[in-house]
């Protein structure tokens, strides 16, 4: 009898991290329920909450990204590195996987980098159009890189290119039978357009601060606004807008899929899952990309959609001034709301978690070759 397969699932930090993951995760075990998964993350992070909610098993290392504000904070960062390289190795000699898979974030660096060391063959799932320095020099050991945006030859080996799309949450594929439920959820008038607004699940100040200005003018022109803070600005925004009709506000929303459900708009971060999402979502979009971010990524993201006038960009240092003038102006135009809905959902996926299980069996099962297997377990 075949022994059941063991994959690691690395990476987190954020919500376009961690999901993606998960739903990777999903895809595996719906095609082999046999299938053992450890996940490992950063200390601290989200994915140590949300991967056990999901019922899988996560192991937690130090590591930390680099600080590029406070320089000081970066002092220990070498040997933070060098313990969760120690830790990692651990793990994966214990755990002894198949293959391993990493979407990005704190984590995924040490664990790819430690599993090339020890023989283990490892998968990249590459989310953005620009990825970053990690995952370009990890591509040189990859079996094979997962990507959603053309172009990529000029940072990985094109053999190793597969254009499987971006993982996204599988209860935002169809949406259509959902609408009503979404209204009765956050209590809002399906009888009036609603703004969505989003910057992602860690919350974004640029975009609050652009909100608590705007709203009332969103309001007056006839809109209801469901608005995401993100728990840290949760307080300071409550304390700045007082209750009123057809505003609701949200530290952290739970069922997006109800949320995108009834939004006539969306006001998101360029994330590359959130775009993903978007895109399988259909709705017009103002995407206000995150200048915190490395190599700037999130502003290429949303150039790949403005250029193709599948959405809005606004940049982070507009958003106080014009985010509600940009709104009113996109509600009140059928034509271009309908234009830019047919335009993004044009790139939407919804087998992404499903293509790339499929490669990451196939992986497994070519490294599982009774020859090879022997010669890795004695190179260990």
């Amino acid at each position: 009898m075949q022994e059941a397969m063991k994959v690691i699932v690395s990476g987190g930090g954020t919500g376009g991290h961690v999901f993606p993951a998960i739903a990777i995760a999903n895809a595996v075990k719906a095609e082999r329920p046999d299938t053992e998964i450890l996940f490992v993350g950063a200390k601290g992070r989200m994915e140590m909450d949300k991967v056990p909610a999901a019922g899988y098993r996560i192991e937690g290392l130090n590591v930390v990204g680099l600080n590029r504000k406070q320089w000081w904070k970066n002092l220990a960062l070498p040997f933070k590195l060098v313990s969760s390289l120690l830790h990692v190795r651990k793990v994966v000699k214990r755990f002894a996987p198949n293959v391993v898979v990493g979407v990005g974030g704190y984590a995924s660096g040490p664990t790819l980098y430690m599993a090339g060391r020890l023989g283990i063959p490892y998968l990249i799932q590459e989310q953005n159009s620009y990825p970053g320095l990690t995952n370009r020099l990890l591509a040189k050991k990859a079996q094979k890189i997962c990507v959603d945006y053309e172009g990529l030859e000029q940072f990985f080996p094109k053999e190793k290119i597969l254009m499987t799309g971006n993982p996204i949450r599988q209860d935002i594929a169809d949406l259509s039978a959902k609408r009503a439920a979404g209204f009765e959820h956050f209590g809002l008038s399906p009888d009036k357009p609603v703004l969505l607004v989003v910057g992602g699940s860690l919350g974004a100040g640029s975009i609050n601060r652009g909100m608590t200005h705007s709203v009332d003018e969103i309001l007056a022109s006839g809109c209801q606004v469901l608005w995401q803070t993100g728990g840290y600005y949760y307080g300071q925004v409550q304390a700045s807008v007082a209750e009123r009709p057809g505003l609701v506000l949200r530290d952290f929303i739970k069922n997006m899929d109800l949320a995108y459900a009834i939004a006539d708009i969306v006001v998101s971060r360029a994330g590359a899952i959130a775009i993903s999402e978007l895109c399988v979502v259909g709705k017009p979009v103002i995407l206000v990309p995150s200048p915190n971010v490395a190599e700037d990524h999130q502003t290429k993201n949303a150039l790949a959609l403005s250029a193709r006038n599948a959405a809005i960009l606004l940049p982070d240092d507009k958003v106080y001034d014009k985010l509600g003038k940009t709104v009113v102006e996109l509600m009140g135009n059928n034509r271009r709301k309908e234009l830019m809905a047919e335009n993004i959902s044009r790139l939407g996926k919804t087998t992404s978690a499903q293509d790339i299980a499929k490669w990451v069996f196939r992986i497994a099962d070519e490294a599982a070759a009774p020859d090879k297997r022997n010669t890795k377990t004695a190179e260990r």
